[in-house]
């Protein structure tokens, strides 16, 4: 197990060699148990966005280093079949994302370096996420009010989860939960699709005629590589501040499978799904049936992707019916959902 100050020592690193990426000194318990202090000033410098419009407070935003953009969304990204792909390894993590007809599958050794795609699929203009800090891989509809958005990073955080933005009016998106928080959309929330982490085997598997997003993105990056090695040690904190961590009721970096339903959540633990491979559970009134897969790496792990300790994944069925949800770290729980009840 890599110790904070060495993992940091590896983000410089790569940071130096491949361009900007986030990193910052691990929090600490008394920063975790208070809210950021931000320059509310320099969050606004250079912005269009309606400030005036919010549902929280700016303060709680913070910089993650690199700025506006500075960590870039793909809006033209290139997709090729699966006979043509050749860089993943069997085990390796990717989302996948079924609409219609139409499977595709987004490889998180790319999708750590660019965070954000914007892309259709079965003629649905989607958002496919990912927030390494938080482990959430979470695909949304981009229309809103008969329009269609297309999202990139702010450069800040909030809770340690990735801050987007959306292009056509500049209000500021988290990404945990897909809810607007600052300007002229805040309090309008995304909807969310059914996107999962599965491995490349079983993606090719399922989805013989599957499409694959490809290194051709226009950028220069070690795909790959993990810029975050060692970061999804259990016990360790999150490099920035998040509300709540005083809720220990799991590790910080324990993973869980969140589902939400209006109001209510309900989180299962990895370790209680690996050992049981299927629970059953309420969340409203959907009845859940959840069910454990094995076979997939993590993408935080080692410094390669493919050569991630294995952590599993999970899928989710409401009267067989695949649900949206997510694959967090506990402190982001704890942090935007406090009150969901944790299944065992």
């Amino acid at each position: 197990m890599k110790s904070a100050s060495l993992v940091l020592v590896l983000l410089a690193l790569v940071v130096t060699a491949c361009g900007s990426h986030r990193t910052a000194r691990p929090a600490s318990a008394t920063d975790a148990a208070s809210a950021p202090s931000a320059d509310v000033g320099a969050l606004e410098a250079g912005w269009r966005t309606d400030f005036r419009r919010r549902t929280v407070s700016l303060a709680q935003f913070q910089s993650g280093g690199p700025g506006k953009d500075g960590i870039p969304a793909l809006d033209r990204p290139h997709f090729l079949p699966i006979a043509q792909i050749g860089f993943l390894k069997p085990h390796e993590p990717v989302i996948e994302l079924v609409l219609g007809r139409e499977a595709r599958a987004y490889p998180l050794q790319i999708l750590v370096w660019h965070e954000i795609v914007n892309d259709r699929v079965g003629g649905v203009p989607v958002a496919v996420t990912f927030c390494p800090l938080c482990n959430t891989a979470i695909a949304f509809v981009r229309r809103v009010g008969g329009r269609t958005l297309s999202f990139g990073t702010t450069g800040n955080l909030r809770n340690s989860d990735l801050v987007m933005y959306d292009r056509q009016t500049q209000s500021w998106w988290q990404q945990f939960g897909g809810e607007a928080v600052v300007g002229r959309h805040a309090g309008t929330r995304l909807r969310q699709l059914p996107a999962r982490i599965v491995s490349w085997q079983a993606f090719r598997s399922q989805h013989p005629d599957g499409l694959v997003l490809s290194h051709d993105t226009g950028y220069s990056r070690p795909y790959g590589q993990n810029p975050y090695v060692g970061y999804d040690d259990v016990n360790s904190p999150p490099f920035f501040p998040a509300a709540h961590s005083s809720d220990q009721r799991l590790r910080p970096k324990d993973r869980v499978v969140l589902v939400e339903s209006g109001h209510n959540a309900v989180a299962v633990p990895f370790t209680a799904l690996a050992k049981k491979k299927r629970i059953e559970t309420t969340v409203g009134s959907l009845r859940l049936e959840i069910r454990w897969q094995g076979g997939v790496n993590s993408a935080l792990d080692a410094s390669h992707v493919a050569a991630g300790r294995q952590v599993g994944s999970a899928q989710v069925l409401a009267g067989g019916r695949p649900l949206p949800f997510s694959e967090p770290f506990w402190f982001a729980v704890a942090a935007f959902r406090p009150h969901t009840r944790i299944v065992r």
